[in-house]
């Protein structure tokens, strides 16, 4: 499995393009402001097919791009349904007055914790870890030992918790009890920033080594 992260948009958020290279399926999880021209760019480079759309949760700067990339490939978006009012209206859930359109999205499938999503080869654990939203997941491949995790957790730091829809305590929750339950060796991708290992975040992450005081 590639992994392809693309950085773009005003929060220098991260969207990853995943790519099978047995069935040259795509998955691209997280679309953010202007990365469509670069995902169409490496989809061809790497005579690929998007299939899915996967969203971590429906922020605006994970999702402005969502409804063009849709268009262009077809791919079938996949979101936790606590999270679809701010996929289905998108300027009306922003704590400030955004100065762009954002294009609604329908989306094809509604994600529960425990999906199993396929695209190919590639096997994707959906995993419910609301706090930073109310809808928010993380998702696991397990045979490449990674997980995206979107806003949930950060490399020394976790998701924002004063957004409409946020809760500390239960995105504290979250992570502990679907984050560091697994392998320390588990790579984790996350939405803005680098990539961790959950045995960095387990040992070093302030939020998380104070939780477990």
């Amino acid at each position: 499995m590639k992994i392809i992260p693309v950085e773009s948009g005003p929060v220098a958020t991260y969207g990853y393009l995943l790519i099978d290279s047995k069935s040259q399926k795509a998955i691209m999880i997280d679309v953010p402001m202007d990365c469509t021209d670069a995902v169409i760019s490496v989809l061809e480079q790497n005579s690929a097919e998007l299939e899915t759309i996967l969203l971590t949760h429906t922020h605006w700067d994970h999702m402005v791009d969502c409804a063009a990339l849709q268009k262009d490939t077809g791919a079938e978006v996949y979101v936790h349904p606590d999270d679809n009012y701010r996929l289905s209206d998108p300027l009306s859930h922003s704590i400030v007055k955004l100065p762009f359109p954002i294009e609604p999205v329908v989306p094809q499938k509604y994600l529960e914790h425990g999906d199993a999503i396929a695209c190919g080869s590639i096997i994707m654990e959906v995993r419910h870890t609301p706090g930073h939203s109310e809808g928010g997941c993380c998702f696991i491949e397990a045979t490449n030992n990674v997980v995206f995790s979107g806003d949930t957790l950060f490399a020394g730091s976790i998701g924002r918790t004063d957004l409409p829809g946020g809760d500390l305590d239960l995105l504290l929750n979250s992570i502990n009890d679907q984050l560091m339950t697994l392998p320390d060796t588990m790579k984790v991708f996350c939405g803005h920033g680098p990539v961790t290992t959950i045995a960095e975040e387990r040992a070093n992450n302030p939020f998380l080594i104070q939780k477990n005081c």
